[in-house]
C-alpha cells in the first residue's frame, strides 16, 4: 500500500471533489489528512515541498500531485488496483 498524505482545507470546494472521490473508492481511511488552516506547519511544508499553497495536494509515496480531478482519477485507479 502506498502512503497518502492529502493536504486540504474544508472549505475548499475542491478539496471536498477529492474527498468525495476518497469516500467513493474506500480509500479514506487509508489516507493522513493534513488541514493546512488547522496546521500552519503542514502549510509550510507545502510551500517548501511544492513552491505553491494550493490545495488539494496529495502526496503519493512522498510525490505531490495537485489539481482535484488528477487526484480524484488516480484515486479510482489506484483503488482498482487494490481490489477495492
Amino acid at each position: 500500500m502506498k502512503k497518502l498524505e492529502l493536504y486540504y482545507f474544508p472549505e475548499c470546494p475542491y478539496c471536498q471533489i477529492v474527498q468525495e472521490a476518497l469516500r467513493e473508492t474506500g480509500l479514506e481511511k487509508s489516507v493522513t489528512l493534513k488541514n493546512i488552516r488547522k496546521n500552519p506547519e503542514d502549510r509550510d511544508f507545502l510551500v517548501k515541498t511544492t513552491g505553491r499553497g494550493t490545495v488539494p495536494c496529495l502526496f503519493i509515496d512522498g510525490k505531490p500531485m495537485h489539481e482535484s480531478r488528477d487526484i480524484s482519477l488516480w484515486l479510482k485507479n489506484y483503488s482498482k488496483e487494490l481490489g477495492l
